[in-house]
């Protein structure tokens, strides 16, 4: 059997994902797990190993054939030293780095002269912009973590001074909306992309997304995937990328660069001919991409995210109302414990009734976690 082992570092709901591709290609799958409760560890082969032990990791990654993640907190050195030592890992560190550090990020846009916000970084002293601006921590962030509104210099002191690390600094854009493409490039350059996405933000987490962006002007779409196909050729991509962007008055600015299957591209799954997981795949196994054809004039995705400290909260019981009211919802679930802020699972249905899609997909997350009850 000539079946290729692919390594994912990271056991989460992005892993998770990836296994009913990998199983419908006869790939094996071999995660890098935190614990056995994580979310892909429930439903796939896996082994707990810290990203620090060194010879460990090594072991592990060379009895795969390609290693890729499905999550940016992966130490430099650890992918080093897969590199050093043979490991094929996608995409590489010269290419991941700019998932990992955002201000890294700005300047390989600024290289690659596409479209910035006003932006610097910060060791102290006068702020080189404007209040009120945007200040992030370049390492760790996610769902909106690491990212503050600065209202005056002593508040950009005081956070600098708590973070104890470079700030990157970004004007404060009063952007109309904000939209993802889904890219994909496999090592000997093919590349494709998906319909870019609307992304709802709710206290900077996306709560639902729309595919394609509704009245979009079709000339901002093909901009925003040819930005996507820029970057992706830019830092020598080799899998799947999310590029998420801001657009103000009419004109798109980067916002942010995730180098892995993306909750922006959750729709895929339903939505496309291939999805996100699958190509994710055939692109690090170079393989020829699939097609990313909607399958749906839309497709609607809502996140289910906790709202209560209920650790406990059985996910299960809403399926008979839901399935019952709308036979035509997909469900997926994380197993994962309730928490505040917390994405548990997400619903998609795709349709050509664009209000009755997310009419439905609303109802559902919020009848999944409590908000309401019939």
């Amino acid at each position: 059997m000539s079946f290729p082992k692919v390594g994912v570092i990271g056991a989460g709901q992005l892993a998770r994902m990836m296994v009913p591709a990998a199983v419908d290609l006869g790939i094996e799958l071999s995660l890098m797990a935190n614990s056995s409760s994580d979310s892909a560890a429930q439903v796939a082969p896996y082994v707990v190993i810290d990203l620090n032990d060194e010879a460990a990791v090594l072991a592990w990654a060379k009895k795969c054939d390609v290693v890729t993640f499905e999550h940016e907190q992966v130490p430099a050195k650890a992918i080093a030293a897969m590199e050093k030592a043979g490991v094929k890992v996608f995409p590489s560190s010269s290419s991941f780095i700019y998932s990992q550090n955002k201000l890294l990020m700005r300047q390989k846009m600024s290289e690659l002269k596409l479209p910035n916000p006003e932006w610097s970084s910060y060791d102290g002293g006068t702020s080189p912009l404007k209040f009120p601006l945007i200040a992030k921590t370049p390492t760790g962030g996610y769902d909106g973590r690491g990212v503050f509104v600065i209202a005056d210099q002593s508040a950009l002191e005081k956070l600098h001074s708590e973070a104890s690390q470079t700030l990157l600094l970004e004007e404060k854009l009063n952007f109309d909306y904000e939209i993802a493409v889904m890219v994909a490039r496999s090592t000997h350059g093919q590349a494709a992309t998906w319909a870019p996405t609307l992304t709802v933000q709710t206290n900077g987490i996306c709560t639902q997304t729309i595919t394609p962006i509704p009245d979009v002007n079709e000339d901002l779409a093909i901009q925003a995937e040819n930005i996507a196909l820029a970057i992706a050729q830019g830092i020598d991509l080799v899998g799947v990328m999310a590029v998420e962007l801001f657009v103000v008055n009419g004109e798109l600015i980067v916002n942010e660069l995730a180098l892995r299957p993306h909750n922006s591209g959750h729709w895929s799954i339903e939505g496309s001919v291939t999805s996100q997981f699958e190509q994710h795949l055939r692109a690090v196994l170079d393989l020829p991409l699939g097609n990313t054809s909607l399958v749906a004039k839309w497709a609607v995705m809502g996140n289910v995210i906790g709202i209560q400290t209920d650790k406990s909260k059985d996910l299960y019981p809403p399926y008979l109302h839901l399935m019952a009211r709308s036979p035509k919802l997909k469900i997926h679930q994380y197993m994962k414990e309730m928490r505040p802020g917390r994405k548990v699972g997400h619903v998609t249905m795709i349709g050509d009734d664009l209000v009755q899609l997310r009419s439905e997909v609303a109802h559902a997350v919020d009848y999944m976690t409590g908000a309401i009850d019939e």
